[in-house]
């Protein structure tokens, strides 16, 4: 474990205002399996936005697919039409760029929407892909040997994993 010190709901309360400025009575939240998706299902509730947000899974188009796999938790559900929707897209970590990637081709596979913008807890750089958040809560540089993830306790309560990978 690591000693980098972010305050997960400090950083929900600064996406929440972020988020409030880019939504318009349009928008619809979908959030990326599995933090994105948590994020999505509160900022719904925290905004008073009507209806469900929907949730994206990268799994089918990821270009690590072999080794990876199918993983067993989440998949995609878009509760609205997507063609020609406002679509913000929320996430927990943005990193390399290339589960944004994957999740864009699974997003067209439902449809063609008018507008696509990201909106991220953490930006940590490191992109191999030309994306960019529209919005980030917080900015952080870390080595590539390490993984930030978003934890939601029983109660909601977010938190923040920093791991060594091998």
């Amino acid at each position: 474990m690591s000693s980098l010190a972010l305050d997960a709901e400090a950083l929900y309360a600064e996406l929440r205002r972020g988020v409030r400025a880019l939504i318009t009575p349009q928008t619809r939240l979908v959030g990326i399996v599995s933090g994105g998706q948590w994020l999505a299902e509160r900022l719904q509730a925290d905004l008073g936005l009507a209806g469900a947000p929907g949730a994206i899974s990268s799994a089918m188009h990821r270009d690590d697919f072999a080794k990876r796999g199918l993983a067993a938790s989440g998949h995609t559900t878009l509760p609205f039409e997507v063609d020609g929707a406002d679509i913000l897209l929320l996430d927990d970590v943005l990193y390399t760029g290339r589960t944004l990637r994957a999740v864009l081709n699974e997003l067209f596979d439902y449809g063609r929407p008018a507008c696509v913008r990201l909106a991220v807890l953490v930006d940590r750089g490191g992109r191999q892909l030309p994306v960019a958040a529209e919005f980030a809560a917080a900015r952080v540089a870390l080595p590539s040997h390490q993984s930030l993830e978003l934890a939601r306790a029983p109660d909601g309560r977010f938190s923040f994993r920093v791991e060594n990978r091998g």
